[in-house]
């Protein structure tokens, strides 16, 4: 049967089973310190997720592990789209899984799908920032698909979350990320 959610707490409803985050949109994004993979392949060991956006929009979205079926294709869509995401929407993206930094750098070495990959991929080995973000599958210690869209001012305020099987549109996020950059710009709704 369903599992009961219980009353909202700070930042939205948990799922008591699972310690899933229902929402974190209209809500600070949450900060960290991790090491990344950065788009050159070298690994930054003090990656902090307030001075890489530092008022900007940016992008933080989970995929559940290296080295599985979609995830690369995945990663390699939205690399396909970053010039378009960071020089015409001025938009910041960071990619995040469970995996160590080891096994990002190698995940980007050797999958041919990844070749010229110009994002950042965060190491949370400790699964504190999947936690944070509420995208924590704790019984596997990986992360559901989730995907935070992060406003200027450091609110998120767009939020997708899947299960791992299923990817996600890039074009669709594009569109989101105009959407909102122009209610932000004019304050219109």
């Amino acid at each position: 049967g369903r599992k009961q959610q219980s009353a909202p707490s700070k930042g939205g409803n948990v799922n008591k089973e699972k310690n899933i985050m229902s929402s974190l949109v209209c809500s600070k994004a949450p900060d960290f310190e991790a090491s990344a993979v950065m788009g050159n392949n070298e690994i930054k060991d003090n990656f902090k997720l307030s001075e890489h956006l530092s008022g900007s929009y940016g992008l933080v979205f989970f995929y559940p592990l290296d080295f599985t079926f979609v995830c690369p294709t995945e990663i390699a869509a939205m690399n396909a789209h970053l010039d378009t995401i960071r020089a015409e929407l001025g938009c910041k993206v960071l990619a995040v899984s469970t995996d160590t930094k080891f096994s990002h750098k190698r995940f980007v070495e050797t999958e041919p799908l990844l070749k010229d990959l110009k994002l950042t991929i965060g190491a949370d080995p400790t699964q504190e920032v999947s936690r944070k973000f509420g995208v924590l599958i704790e019984s596997e210690g990986i992360a559901l698909r989730g995907r935070f869209l992060v406003n200027p001012d450091g609110i998120v305020v767009a939020q997708e979350v899947q299960a791992p099987p299923v990817g996600r549109s890039v074009e669709e996020f594009i569109r989101q990320i105009r959407a909102h950059q122009h209610a932000y710009e004019s304050g219109e709704v």
